[in-house]
């Protein structure tokens, strides 16, 4: 019998999905000097979008473009009990301003790679070019997924549909793995 490539052989991925967690509370973070939750169209989208497919939204919170700030919103999402998952909104690009993904990277445990890489290829199919400004990236700390996303609500959307939302329990369950 060969393997099938999608995994659907026992301990396959499939077999992960299906014991993974249906709701993963979330904690969405926007990384901006102008947004105010009034204006933070992103963060809202983010926030629809996890509702939609039924994870929680545990918390929002807006933190200034400044190392110091992000590190301080990343760290207060992840000391509420209940988050599995944060996502850091805005802040990947190339600008001096953009700073999210340097401030980030180095507080994460381990880093996923493949969501960067899967972003920007996706990104590329629909913007072009362009899609190489996008610093985005994803990784786990302390047992839960932590993505760093463009704050922009098309980037945001693709992000999420197309990877983050098909994967956050997969993800949210493995991250919780001791072997």
């Amino acid at each position: 019998m060969s393997e099938d490539p999608r995994g659907a052989e026992p301990g396959g991925v499939d077999a992960h999905r299906r014991g993974a967690p249906a709701r993963v509370p979330t904690a969405v973070v926007t990384v901006s000097d102008t947004r105010t939750v009034e204006t933070d169209t992103g963060g809202a989208l983010v926030a629809e979008l996890l509702a939609a497919a039924g994870h929680p939204v545990a918390s929002r919170a807006i933190v200034r473009d400044e190392p110091a700030e992000i590190r301080r919103g990343l760290e207060a999402a992840l000391a509420a009990p209940d988050v599995r998952a944060v996502i850091l909104t805005g802040g990947t690009g190339v600008a001096p301003r953009d700073v999210t993904p340097e401030t980030v990277e180095p507080l994460l445990d381990r880093v996923i790679p493949g969501f960067g890489e899967l972003f920007r290829a996706l990104s590329y199919a629909e913007i072009g070019s362009a899609a190489l400004l996008s610093r985005a990236l994803a990784g786990l700390r302390a047992g839960r997924v932590v993505f760093v996303l463009p704050g922009s609500r098309g980037a945001l959307r693709l992000a999420l549909e197309k990877l983050i939302l098909p994967e956050l329990g997969h993800l949210a369950g493995e991250a919780l793995k001791t072997r």
